[in-house]
């Protein structure tokens, strides 16, 4: 059962209690992310991510880990674009001290300017190993160009230049005026009892508050096709091919997680058969979504030899081309409608799943769906609503292509972006 109690300040605590599991996922969401920054800081909201496990008016950091360890638990966190998240996974029984924890961090860190500065090396690091690492870089790469010039595309890690100028001030005044009691979430699943998350939270959470307004969203660009080439001296080439896409609580988005599915979300799907299956063209090869509040990118990710580069894009092409020009077979819809309500359905097996399904329906929907809801969706749709929506959305004009690798030679323009 799901269960929902929001504050006079506006914070809202939801819960699902689920009796078998021994476990509590317990997540502190904040609604604010890296388009919510400033292009001068920015990275700053997944610097204060790292800094909240640096001490508190009663925890010194070794004391916070030390005590999420001493539970046998997991502390963690993560930032996204449009949302910072803080939490914590333990057995049942150790629910109050971990709620006291996540709330002493979320609510009562120092920020010592040693430990700031300390963190800011370790910053730095992640952005190098992220530039490192070529299929991290490269899906980085395509959102900042896909949502180039605006907020939206800005590296959620910030760059050198920003992280290195970030002063306390700065992380202080953005903690202060962007975490503010309406876009902060508590969500907890597994075997919690919602009225006891209410009397460890609310007295804690219930003095927040902020003067802070979010600011109008980005205006998407005009549509144009865009071909980026990164070169760099690696063994495989690197692909990204992506469209436009819809917003996160779109009417139309159980279509598009099936038509995802069918072009490349696995091993029987049609990019995955046509490019690794009958020619061997590549190991890795998948499509995926990226949706935010406003907007969003199907994309087309595959990792191929130089000389088979060509290929592999053309045939992304035309499989997108065929999702245009042709309904969906029956049988084929089927499976993949049966693959993503199997997906669905065992996610409910996760408590950290759980929570995070609760905090995102917050989020994006400003309510909580049920599961039968979801999959009640997911039968309704039609091979010809599958049409519609690729006809909509993948379009030429919206083509937008990363390469990376050894490209100077490649021959690839912008013109031959075409569906």
């Amino acid at each position: 059962m799901i269960t929902t109690t929001t504050l006079d300040n506006g914070v809202r605590i939801v819960t699902q209690h689920i009796g078998y599991m021994h476990t509590v996922t317990t997540g502190i969401w904040v609604a604010n992310g890296t388009r919510h920054e400033s292009p001068e800081d920015n990275g700053v909201a997944h610097f204060i991510e790292h800094m909240l496990f640096k001490g508190t008016k009663r925890r010194s950091a070794h004391q916070i880990s030390r005590e999420i360890d001493s539970m046998g638990g997991i502390l963690n966190a993560f930032t996204g674009h449009e949302y910072v998240c803080y939490y914590a996974k333990v057995l049942a029984k150790f629910l109050p001290r971990a709620a006291d924890l996540l709330a002493d961090i979320f609510l009562n860190s120092t920020f010592p300017q040693d430990e700031i500065e300390r963190e800011r090396k370790v910053v730095l690091q992640e952005i190098k190993m992220r530039d490192d690492s070529p299929e991290e870089f490269i899906h980085d790469r395509f959102h900042q160009n896909f949502w180039q010039g605006q907020r939206l595309g800005m590296p959620v890690l910030g760059s050198e230049e920003t992280v290195t100028n970030l002063s306390r001030n700065a992380i202080l005044n953005h903690k202060d005026s962007r975490y503010r009691p309406h876009d902060i979430i508590i969500a907890a699943a597994g075997n919690v009892q919602h009225d006891e998350m209410v009397a460890i939270l609310a007295p804690l959470f219930s003095g927040l508050s902020s003067q802070w307004q979010p600011e109008t969203n980005d205006i998407f660009p005009a549509a144009v096709k865009e071909l980026h080439l990164i070169e760099r001296e690696m063994e495989q080439t690197l692909v990204c091919l992506g469209t436009r896409s819809l917003r996160y609580d779109h009417p139309d988005r159980y279509a598009l997680f099936l038509l995802t599915t069918i072009l490349g979300g696995g091993m029987s799907s049609r990019l995955f058969q046509e490019v690794r299956e009958k020619k061997g063209l590549a190991y890795s090869v998948h499509s995926y979504i990226i949706s935010h509040a406003d907007s969003g990118a199907l994309v087309v990710y595959a990792g191929t030899e130089k000389k088979h580069c060509c290929e592999v894009i053309d045939i992304a092409q035309h499989e997108m081309s065929r999702l245009v020009a042709e309904e969906v077979p029956q049988d084929e819809l089927d499976a993949a409608r049966e693959q993503l309500k199997g997906k669905t359905l065992m996610s409910l097996e996760s408590s950290d799943s759980l929570m995070t399904r609760l905090a995102k329906n917050e989020i994006y929907l400003q309510k909580q769906q049920s599961i039968e809801d979801v999959l009640a969706h997911y039968d309704a749709v039609s091979s010809k609503d599958l049409l519609r929506v690729s006809q909509e959305l993948i379009k030429s004009e919206f083509l937008h292509l990363e390469v990376m690798g050894q490209v100077a030679d490649l021959g690839l323009t912008a013109e031959m972006l075409t569906v």
